[in-house]
């Protein structure tokens, strides 16, 4: 056990830190944007932090031995990012998830060591996972439930500690929002309790895709809604709200439409020059409209959002305009609004 702490620990070690990027907007609005870069970590994207955090968790709470198999319900980078662990320990990995995860995904995880186990049904996958690991006498890591205590919020080279590190020589240092999505709730809680726990007046903004339980329980404040359906937006969005999600640290809660979504997934992925994946879309749609309400009222300040993984897991799906169309989604409104926004700073009311 000393040694795959050790082991796990060092990667750490190893690892840069991910890079905090402007996205240019114009200086006399007096309003800045930065989006946390999370795909540059060894795994590709934001998860490569919780599924360290998760292994650490398991082990030194003696859940994970020499010869553990390790399984996860997840709907990709999750899983990817634990079968990297999971290798680099030597340990099993089988990812539950539903059969609707994009082929890319599903290579990367095989890639990584992992066995993918698929399901028809994305409210099940949760239920399946506890289901093979007790049958295979392995560890089920249940990012839903242990998102928000495995990581030290306090710091400890967390994500919150991070950000605020990065915007010390920015002209606004203390961001007035962070906007995140919530998928397990994990980030989402670092951030709210860092915020508190070091006295900043930052504000904690959740954007939730469509299906997605979160906004709908928010709204209601009623923690039992259930939707039954799984959320296009890979990553983010449950069918039930999950117990690492802690809605007592978000401020406001924004639901976005996937059309949006994969609308500001393209616009910003031209801005930056370089493809977003859809949950990145989400978070820069839920950033303008921020930004579009601070102009409208005359205040500055600075907004940070997450980029949460590359673009080109998603190539036969959010890019793919045949795979938009065979869903019914039309992103033409949407990308009209996000370049009148771009230019004017104007929002729909």
């Amino acid at each position: 056990m000393t040694e795959a702490i050790a082991t796990v620990e060092a990667d750490a070690n190893r690892s840069a830190d991910t890079h905090l990027l402007p996205f240019p907007l114009p200086r006399a609005w007096g309003v800045d944007l930065y989006l946390k870069d999370e795909s540059s970590h060894p795994t590709g994207s934001l998860k490569h932090r919780l599924a360290r955090s998760l292994f650490l968790y398991g082990l030194c709470n003696g859940w994970i031995g020499p010869q553990t198999t390790i399984v996860e319900a997840s709907s990709g980078s999750t899983a990817v990012s634990e079968a990297y662990f999971a290798r680099m320990l030597g340990l099993p990995f089988i990812a539950v998830m539903p059969a609707s995860t994009s082929p890319e995904k599903i290579a990367q995880i095989e890639f990584q060591g992992g066995r993918c186990h698929l399901v028809d049904d994305p409210a099940s996958v949760v239920v399946e996972a506890r289901w093979l690991a007790e049958d295979s006498g392995g560890h089920f890591m249940d990012q839903f439930t242990y998102a928000e205590r495995a990581t030290d919020w306090r710091g400890n080279n967390n994500i919150a500690e991070s950000i605020y590190a990065q915007l010390e020589l920015e002209r606004h240092p203390i961001p007035t929002w962070v906007v995140v999505g919530a998928g397990t709730g994990g980030t989402s809680a670092t951030i709210g309790r860092y915020a508190r726990y070091r006295r900043l007046a930052t504000k904690l903004c959740v954007v939730d895709p469509e299906n997605s339980a979160f906004y709908p329980a928010w709204v209601a404040a009623d923690w039992s809604v259930r939707t039954g359906r799984g959320s296009r937006i890979e990553g983010i969005g449950r069918p039930t709200v999950e117990a690492s999600f802690l809605p007592s640290v978000v401020d406001r809660m924004v639901q976005v439409p996937d059309a949006a979504s994969l609308a500001a997934m393209r616009a910003g992925s031209a801005v930056l020059g370089r493809r977003v994946g859809g949950s990145t879309g989400t978070n820069l749609w839920g950033a303008f409209g921020l930004i579009a309400a601070m102009l409208a009222e005359g205040r500055t300040g600075s907004v940070v959002t997450l980029i949460c993984d590359p673009g080109d897991r998603y190539a036969d799906t959010y890019y793919a305009d045949d795979w938009v169309a065979a869903q019914g989604l039309d992103l033409t409104p949407h990308l009209a609004t996000i370049e009148r926004f771009l230019t004017s700073g104007a929002w729909p009311a």
